[in-house]
């Protein structure tokens, strides 16, 4: 493990590279007070469905959403999203060997409403944690620094647009078999539900390949 902590954002159904982090370091710093972010993992996750990557988006409640504290941010229920996703996720991986083992973990997000984005990401995070058995330490942030200190700034590193995405020598995305590798080829860094499904319980030491040494 490494001794500085990172600062990160929220995440729905993070990337690999993102999980990742919780394993490296020691301590791990939510942001509890940014305002929201479009277009960002906040409320989107990207999958491998049968025609490719797939994004899947939480919609949010309009209106001030830009200037609310990203704790204070609602989810949306004008469209039936969670039934749209749910069907996206069993669509994209009812065949890959893991999805019967971990499918009643997943799916009680996509039946349960919760009012705030905030929420439903950090308890499906502590499932993840629970799958991967790991205890990472999590403290969420006391108030906004545009440029905090002592310790390594990720909100805005780890974005789905490549090309806005920040070099990151502490993550090199390891291979493992994907469900349409021989359609797709490998695509690395899609969301952490991918490895799961694929791997299950070697999911975690694929993440410790792709922490280089």
């Amino acid at each position: 493990m490494q001794e500085n902590p990172i600062l990160l954002s929220t995440a729905y159904l993070p990337p690999v590279q993102y999980i990742s982090k919780f394993i490296k370091h020691e301590h791990i710093w939510l942001e509890a007070h940014e305002h929201f972010v479009k277009q960002t993992f906040r409320n989107r996750a990207v999958i491998m469905a049968a025609n490719g990557p797939e994004s899947l988006i939480i919609p949010t409640e309009k209106g001030r959403s830009q200037k609310q504290k990203i704790t204070d941010l609602k989810i949306s229920y004008d469209t039936n999203w969670q039934h749209i996703h749910w069907n996206s996720i069993v669509s994209a991986y009812n065949s890959t060997p893991f999805f019967e083992i971990l499918e009643a973990d997943f799916r009680p997000f996509f039946e349960k409403r919760y009012d705030y984005l905030f929420d439903f990401n950090r308890e499906i995070l502590d499932t993840i944690f629970g799958i991967l058995e790991i205890d990472p330490t999590i403290s969420l942030t006391n108030d906004f620094e545009l440029i905090p200190e002592d310790c390594l700034n990720f909100r805005e590193a780890i974005h789905p647009k490549q090309q806005k995405a920040l070099p990151d020598p502490a993550f090199e995305a390891a291979h493992y078999t994907q469900v349409f590798d021989d359609k797709h080829g490998f695509t690395p860094n899609l969301s952490i539900i991918d490895l799961l499904f694929n791997c299950g319980s070697e999911s975690y030491e694929t993440i410790l390949r792709s922490i280089p040494r």
